[in-house]
């Protein structure tokens, strides 16, 4: 037996407009579920996230909000400058720009359309 990934669910107030950040700005492939559309699986690589829409968008909780600085996700990549490169290319607004963190890794991070922080990093080598 063996745990093969992981999928933080994120809380979205528009599912169109959701679905139009991840596919159109970061490049993850959706797929949408529900009729009316209520849940989505946003996907690419080995990376996952599930977003589910929420009628009450007020209690939505962005973790940068309880703790500074803190991601709603952290997705790991194998080229952090190539991603960060890619994203702004797309348009992508950046919540903060490509650095090597003190936690050992070069990372950026964008907010999507509810503001939910999204990390992207590398871990620097040794």
């Amino acid at each position: 037996m063996s745990i093969t990934g992981i999928s933080p669910v994120l809380l979205v107030s528009d599912v169109e407009q959701s679905v139009a950040y991840y596919r159109d700005r970061l490049g993850f492939a959706c797929e949408i579920y529900g009729d009316p559309p209520d849940f989505v699986t946003v996907k690419r690589d080995d990376a996952m996230i599930l977003l589910a829409l929420t009628d009450k968008p007020a209690l939505i909780v962005l973790n940068w909000r309880l703790v500074e600085k803190m991601w709603n996700v952290y997705i790991r990549v194998s080229d952090a400058d190539a991603v960060y490169a890619e994203v702004r290319e797309r348009g992508a607004e950046i919540d903060y720009t490509i650095y090597d963190a003190p936690h050992g890794f070069r990372e950026f991070g964008v907010q999507d359309p509810d503001g939910h922080d999204i990390a992207f990093g590398q871990p620097i080598p040794d």
